[in-house]
This record gives structure tokens, sequence and C-alpha cells, in this order.
């Protein structure tokens, strides 16, 4: 039974683009299916995890110890230039999914990592980077797959050596803190 009514909503999901795109963004379908984002869902999760790295990275440079702080500025500098760049290949008839602030659950995140104790700093953001970089490239190696919008396909595509050097550097900084 609870075969069949996996087997259901994953044809659902499959069958409704519009359902397996926005929806399957939030819900994480996309991801474990490989499937791109919508140009809107892509636009909003990467100006969204470029403020939060941007955020955490500062916080960061005040609280982690010397590493934290390293990777902390190689953050603030590598994204602060993709989100200069994607805010510039943003097609204007687009520009309304660029977000102003923080959604909730990044909110949360940075509320969390600001109220940490400095002795429990690193549990809280070795960790944080390295899930928000395997969801970044994650993202990016789906938009540069499958995207529909051609010059942010190509930044996603371009930027992805990147996030997946920062992945490698934040799942460093995690192993080396235990």
């Amino acid at each position: 039974m609870r075969k069949f009514i996996l087997s259901a909503l994953l044809a659902t999901a499959l069958s409704s683009t519009a359902f397996a795109q926005s929806v399957g963004e939030q819900t994480g379908v996309n991801s474990a299916l490989g499937i791109a984002p919508k140009t809107e869902d892509f636009i909003k999760e990467a100006a969204t995890s470029d403020m939060l790295e941007i955020d955490a990275a500062k916080i960061a440079e005040q609280t982690g110890n010397a590493d934290e702080k390293q990777f902390a500025q190689q953050m603030i500098t590598d994204h602060t230039k993709t989100s200069n760049e994607l805010n510039s290949l943003v097609p204007s008839d687009k520009k309304s999914a660029l977000p102003t602030a923080l959604d909730d659950s990044s909110q949360k995140k940075l509320d969390k990592l600001r109220d940490a104790k400095a002795d429990d700093f690193a549990g809280q953001y070795d960790p944080m980077q390295v899930s928000a970089h395997k969801d970044a490239v994650s993202l990016f190696e789906r938009y540069a797959k499958g995207g529909d919008d051609p010059k942010l396909k190509d930044c996603a595509g371009k930027t992805l050596p990147a996030l997946q050097h920062h992945l490698e550097m934040a799942q460093a900084l995690d192993k080396n803190r235990k």
C-alpha cells in the first residue's frame, strides 16, 4: 500500500510540470529526481543562498576560529561576486523573483548561528556550510543541465566548479572540527 501511494505521488509530480518545478523545488522532489528548477525558482534559491552565505560568513568572521574566519572571507568574496552576476543576468520580466530579504527558513538558520555561543559556534556553522553547499551544488547542477534561460544556464555552469570547491572546503572544515 505504501509503495502504491508513493508511486501515485511520484507519478503526479512527474506528470505536472508546474508541480514538479515550483512545489517540487520547495519539497526537494526536483532535487531527488534531478529535475531543473523553473527560472524563477532558480533565481530565488540562488539569491537566497548567496544572502545567507554572506550573512553567515559575517558572523563567522566575528565568532569563528581561524579556519572558519578564512573560509568566511572566501564566502563573502565569492558569494558577493555570484550575487552581483546573478542580479545582472536576471531578465527584466523575472526581477520580481529576486528576494529582498531571507526567507523564514534561512532567517531561522542565521538567527540560530547568531545566538550560538563561541564554544558551540563551529558545531553550528561547519555542518550548516556543508548542507548549504550541497544544496547549492544540486541547484546549480540541475539548472546548468536543464534550465530554460540560456544566460542563467551558462552562469550556473560556470559557477558550479566554485560551489563544488566551497563544498569540499566546508567538508574539510567540518571534518577537522570533529
